[in-house]
């Protein structure tokens, strides 16, 4: 049977509709060199045999190496009830839940999520979620472009390098003009920041912990972007709010994460969630939807998308986002996830981070060669220097079952010894300490 039940006659008759000869015409304005070639596909397979060589391939995949990766995403501790409630299938199959009287779990959930996200940033209001964090704060951008009537944007170079493309993208075709302000080794050029701001900035986006994993103090700065009239907008790492400050505590306008780290897997990379909280007075800005609580007609409580600026909701020219839809199986994770953790349990996981790291650190500087790049605090992860090229010392760790860390050489130029090692409560004092005997013997 064809992907589509289309006759020939049917496909005929669609061609003649459009003005068109064959369906190779629909695709004319892709360049031929763009084009897929033919693909040899083998020959379909029963269920059975499908079975067995999915298996024989996932046994290509490492799953059993020692993770002290980070740089966005990082390797927790998931309780099983995560997998149990959310993996229930109300909630598995679930869909957008534009009929709200069918879909009255979903939206509580989404709504239960949007209140945590709320406690969690320290913000007024939170959408339903984004893609990741990346889309959060690239929807962030534009926010403060249109509540400022503004078009130049300050971006910190301690900003996920990841992120900053995404930025540029969504930027590319719009009339906005952006900087990026790059940093004093692992620290935000403040001095520099400071003759940067004016009347003609949107906002200014940072990260805190940054990329390089350093703990930075930006009230100043936040002061003087809204004595400018501009926005703050801050990017951060959700489990560090659990001893650092909040966006709330900062005065900052709008607060993006990526909610993978909130009792969601790495899965290879994805999916993720982005999180996007901002001041009640910039409600009507905000991209994505919002879930709010109402009364039915028989005085019964009751779930309904308040807001939905989307540009399949209203025209297009006046949606304050394209994005078709949000990560409701992954928010409904993290709002599972954060219920069972609890404030205080957030407040003991932080401080695990930042404890276990704080061992690796000072463990890490005994050896020779090694040095510690960052000058300001950390919270769960850093750089090291070391006398080997990053992709050799990553190379020579994973064959003894370590995923040392992100190699910067391949971000950032003169960072050709560079690693930037993370660790979760997750990994063990055992492990810390193979990781530690590991280097010294490579080194």
């Amino acid at each position: 049977m064809p992907y589509t039940a289309h006759t020939p006659s049917e496909v005929k008759e669609m061609l003649e509709v459009i003005g068109l000869q064959s369906e190779d015409e629909l695709f004319s304005p892709i360049p031929n060199e763009a084009k897929a070639k033919a693909f040899d596909i083998p020959d379909g397979l029963d269920e059975w045999s499908a079975f067995d060589s999915f298996k024989e391939l996932s046994k290509k995949n490492k799953v059993d190496k020692i993770c002290f990766m980070g740089g966005g995403y990082y390797d927790h501790i998931i309780p099983s009830a995560v997998d149990a409630l959310a993996g229930r299938s109300e909630f598995y199959t679930a869909y957008t839940p534009y009929q709200a009287e069918a879909s009255q779990g979903t939206l509580q959930a989404l709504y239960e999520y949007q209140s945590l996200a709320c406690e969690l940033s320290g913000m007024e209001i939170s959408n339903a979620s984004l893609y990741d964090g990346g889309t959060a704060l690239a929807e962030a951008a534009l926010m403060s472009v249109r509540i400022t009537r503004r078009n130049k944007i300050l971006i910190d170079g301690g900003v996920n390098p990841e992120y900053i493309k995404i930025i540029k993208t969504y930027l590319s075709f719009r009339d906005i003009e952006f900087e990026v302000i790059e940093n004093i080794k692992d620290s935000s050029d403040i001095e520099k920041l400071k003759s940067k701001i004016d009347e003609n900035i949107a906002s200014y986006i940072f990260q805190n912990p940054n990329f390089f994993g350093s703990v930075q103090d930006f009230s100043e700065i936040v002061d003087i972007l809204h004595s400018h009239k501009a926005l703050a907008v801050m990017s951060s790492y959700p489990i560090s709010l659990g001893i650092l400050q909040d966006g709330g505590s900062l005065d900052v306008d709008i607060f993006c994460a990526d909610g993978q780290s909130l009792g969601n897997y790495l899965n290879f990379g994805g999916p993720s969630f982005g999180m996007l909280a901002t001041k009640q007075k910039y409600i009507r800005d905000v991209p994505g939807r919002i879930i709010g609580k109402t009364l039915d007609k028989n005085n019964k409580e009751m779930f309904v998308l308040t807001m939905q600026a989307r540009e399949q909701h209203i025209r297009r020219h006046r949606a304050t986002s394209n994005i078709c839809t949000n990560q409701n199986l992954l928010a409904l994770r993290a709002t599972i996830f954060l219920s069972m953790l609890g404030k205080n349990g957030l407040v003991d996981m932080a401080n695990m981070n930042y404890q276990k790291s704080e061992y690796l650190k000072s463990e890490l500087s005994k050896i020779d060669g090694i040095d510690i790049y960052n000058d300001n605090p950390t919270f769960n992860e850093f750089i090291i220097s070391t006398p080997k090229l990053a992709t050799k010392l990553i190379d020579e760790l994973n064959k003894k079952d370590f995923l040392l860390g992100v190699n910067m050489s391949k971000i950032y130029d003169g960072f050709d010894n560079k690693v930037l090692i993370a660790t979760t409560e997750k990994r063990t004092k055992k492990e810390i300490d193979s990781l530690v005997n590991a280097i010294r013997e490579v080194l």
